[in-house]
């Protein structure tokens, strides 16, 4: 078992939210000295810390506690219609684990997501040094899953193979091909990849209930809900 009790946390002074108009917010970060390996990592996860680039936090908010940190139970998934069609979809892509995201065929996809789907957001404008300080570590616990179709690239998943689950830190896709719903893709085969890695869960990050922008993540059930230190589960 990994101990938490020494690992130091440093707050930010508060800022403007990025998800809810007219909030401020404060964010924990561990230290970022301390040693970093999977099982720590892993640890960290379970109590609602999340990753990025080499940096894990939590929000910490004096008067505001709508970031909720969810998981999908792998195991006990079930897709819904809508979910169904989407794997069906998409059974055409060809799958690949890239080592890194050096190349440049990455970086102008991210460039092309960001601009056309978050340009009101606070990753806009995207720069090559954001793309790379965002998604990578240096931790080897990270895989690069393109989706290909007929050597075109679609779409990019970035997440963390940890102890305990995978993370799923981001996913970009090229706008021109929404209608394929690559977003839920990416998730659905992150949820065939922890079951067959005989893992527990898929680590979505927060859901906030006032964002739009979060509501898909209540699209899987069951969704597990890190409330008052405990794993709830959001029955469908």
């Amino acid at each position: 078992m990994t101990d938490l009790s020494n690992i130091r946390l440093f707050a930010t002074h508060p800022h403007s939210c990025s998800y809810l108009v007219d909030q401020d917010a404060t964010t924990v970060f561990v230290d970022p000295a301390a040693p970093m390996n999977v099982h720590l990592y892993s640890r960290l996860s379970e109590i609602g810390f999340r990753r990025s680039g080499s940096h894990l936090y939590r929000p910490h908010c004096e008067r505001c506690k709508a970031c909720i940190p969810a998981r999908i139970p792998a195991r006990r998934f079930s897709p819904n219609r809508q979910q169904r069609r989407c794997w069906r979809r998409n059974s055409d892509l060809q799958v690949l684990i890239a080592d890194n995201l050096n190349g440049d065929e990455h970086y102008a996809l991210y460039e092309r997501y960001i601009t056309e789907r978050h340009s009101d957001g606070d990753m806009y404008p995207p720069t090559r040094l954001q793309f790379d300080a965002f998604l990578t570590s240096e931790w080897n616990t990270t895989q690069f899953i393109e989706f290909r179709q007929q050597q075109r690239l679609l779409g990019v998943t970035v997440c963390d193979i940890m102890d305990n689950g995978i993370s799923a830190v981001y996913t970009y896709f090229d706008p021109a091909d929404e209608h394929r719903s690559l977003g839920t893709f990416a998730i659905l085969y992150q949820i065939e990849q922890a079951r067959q890695l005989d893992l527990h869960a898929v680590y979505l990050g927060y859901w906030i209930k006032q964002c739009r922008k979060m509501r898909y993540k209540s699209q899987f059930r069951p969704l597990e809900m890190l409330v008052d230190n405990r794993w709830t589960s959001l029955q469908p």
